[in-house]
C-alpha cells in the first residue's frame, strides 16, 4: 500500500512565512556551491578519500592502497576536490601530501557518517 503524503486542503500562501524565508534564501549561487559539495559526496570515491583524510595527511600511493584504486584514479578525485576546495596538498620532495580543507568538511564528513550509521 502507497503511503500518502499530506497536502494542503486547500490553497493558501502563508505571506509572512513566504516572506521571511525567502529573504533567508539569498543568493541562488550559495545554493548552487552547497549543491556541488553534496553532489562531491555523493561519488562513493570521493566519500572514502574524503573520510580517509579526516583520519589522517596521505600521499597519492597511499589513499590508492587504501581504497583499492590506481593513482590514477585517486589524482582525477583529487583534482576534482582541490577544486572544490575540500582538499589542499603540500609538497615534500617528490611527493604531494593532501589534507582536509578545513575543518568544516570534517565537521560535515563526521555527521554524514553518524547519520548514515544511526539505525
Amino acid at each position: 500500500m502507497k503511503k500518502q503524503v499530506p497536502v494542503c486542503e486547500e490553497f493558501r500562501v502563508h505571506r509572512g512565512a513566504v516572506a521571511k524565508v525567502r529573504k533567508m534564501l539569498g543568493d541562488d549561487a550559495l545554493f548552487a556551491r552547497l549543491a556541488e559539495f553534496y553532489k562531491a559526496l555523493g561519488d562513493p570515491t570521493r566519500a572514502k578519500i574524503l573520510y580517509a583524510l579526516s583520519i589522517s595527511e596521505l600521499c597519492v600511493c597511499d589513499i590508492a592502497g587504501i581504497i583499492g584504486m590506481s593513482d590514477s584514479v585517486v589524482s582525477h578525485q583529487l583534482r576534482i576536490l582541490r577544486n572544490m576546495r575540500l582538499v589542499k596538498f603540500r609538497k615534500e620532495g617528490r611527493s604531494a601530501f593532501y589534507s582536509l580543507d578545513d575543518e568544516h568538511v570534517e565537521i560535515l564528513l563526521r555527521q554524514g557518517m553518524e547519520h548514515a550509521t544511526e539505525r
